[in-house]
């Protein structure tokens, strides 16, 4: 008989794993029939430029997901959340699970701090110590599953005999592999983003399989969230098969020409990251300084890759920083910036649409320098030179903020 796989792509990056890699397709070949559940405002968008036999797609309906985290029980569901992205076991790295305590304490008033931060603190000393109190966590969010479920027609429709997610229920793809499990339907993740197993850490849902990238993050599921070693598998990068294979590269006077770049010029291209853990000004600010004055040994440019974090409007540090970068390039001479482009609805700025863009950036780059960001590794399969800069900052004259690297 056939075989039917749901397949869970509520991201950007989700997009580009599944569809954009060899993934989806050797799954077809294979004879198994798959239905992609994705956002829905885009779905039509995106199946007309993935169109294949046995391929399907359906709405996630991420708005009745979303109505429902905010209607059920909404501070219960928010404080499980919260708990298990940073509750992951003192065995790991814990440095991005530290970061976001600090940055939930920094973005909450003093109700907040004293009422929901202060009291989880003992629960998460529980968490990373002891293996019983991260399964507890699990069974706990369990109880929130929607009833009468909100796949329930589709799971009627298709009678899947699988259900893979790109997480393991740490977004709103809860809600789906919950269900999956409360029909005993086999479900597993597929890791999609570098850093997801040491930042998000315990599973929001009863998940079977995971298939990572390397085995430092089968260690990372292992020893920081419980996973059996025997349903771990190290799959490697799908989404990188297109860097890969130079499908996506342009050619370089077109790309040049594309961002009004000087062929002469040496090319420094800056990968923006998440302004959560550094800022990214200072170091742009200083590389645009030693551009356009030609302090460097060779006449420079400098081409800004914005981070899809910088299109959202809170907090107001993402919006403050683009905006000081888009003056940065009107001030100085041979200072480019490059906007992600956005797929629309809940996708934003991860669809994947600009990937020529991205590969072509870092193969005719003479340098990438960004803070710490997946495109070292994006880089690294370029084979171009890259530098990882981190400048600390006074952030409210008292603190400061510094980035992670690995």
């Amino acid at each position: 008989m056939t075989k039917r796989i749901f397949i869970s792509a509520d991201h950007g990056m989700a997009i580009i794993y599944f569809l954009q890699s060899d993934v989806v397709p050797t799954l077809l070949a294979a004879g198994v029939e798959i239905v992609v559940l994705t956002d829905d405002d885009t779905k039509e968008k995106i199946a007309s430029r993935f169109t294949r036999h046995g391929l399907t797609f359906e709405g996630l309906r991420l708005k009745q997901a979303n109505d429902y985290a905010r209607k059920v029980s909404p501070r219960l569901q928010w404080l499980l959340g919260y708990l298990r992205r940073v509750g992951g076991s003192w065995r790991i790295n814990t440095e991005a699970m530290d970061s976001h305590i600090w940055e939930v304490w920094a973005e909450n008033g003093w109700k907040f701090r004293l009422g929901i931060w202060m009291p989880s603190a003992l629960m998460i000393l529980l968490l990373r110590n002891f293996s019983f109190a991260r399964k507890l966590l699990v069974r706990m969010q369990n109880r929130f599953t929607p009833s009468p479920g909100l796949y329930s027609d589709l799971f009627k429709k298709y009678q899947p005999d699988l259900v893979i997610a790109s997480t393991p229920g740490w977004r709103m793809d809860r809600y789906l592999l919950r269900e999956s499990a409360r029909r005993g339907i086999p479900n597993m993740t597929v890791i999609v983003g570098w850093d997801n197993s040491s930042s998000y850490n315990i599973s929001g849902a009863d998940v079977q399989w995971a298939t990572c990238w390397s085995e430092l993050q089968k260690e990372e599921l292992v020893k920081g969230s419980d996973w059996d070693p025997e349903h771990v598998r190290v799959g490697g990068i799908p989404s990188y098969d297109g860097y890969f294979r130079k499908q996506w590269l342009m050619p370089r006077d077109e790309y040049f020409k594309l961002h009004g770049l000087d062929p002469q010029r040496k090319l420094i291209s800056y990968a923006s990251s998440f302004v959560h853990f550094a800022p990214n000004f200072p170091n742009i600010e200083a590389l645009a300084k030693l551009v356009s004055s030609d302090s460097l040994a060779e006449p420079s440019q400098l081409l800004i890759r914005l981070h899809p974090s910088h299109f959202q409007d809170k907090p107001k540090i993402f919006a403050d920083e683009r905006a000081q970068v888009f003056e940065l390039e009107k001030k100085y001479p041979h200072v480019h910036v490059v906007q992600p482009v956005a797929l629309g609805g809940s996708l934003g700025y991860y669809g994947g649409e600009d990937m020529d863009e991205k590969s072509s950036m870092m193969a005719y780059s003479d340098v990438v320098v960004t803070v710490y960001s997946t495109m070292l590794v994006e880089t690294a399969v370029h084979d171009t030179p890259m530098i990882a800069a981190t400048i600390d900052v006074p952030v409210d004259g008292t603190s400061r903020r510094s980035s992670r690297c690995r």
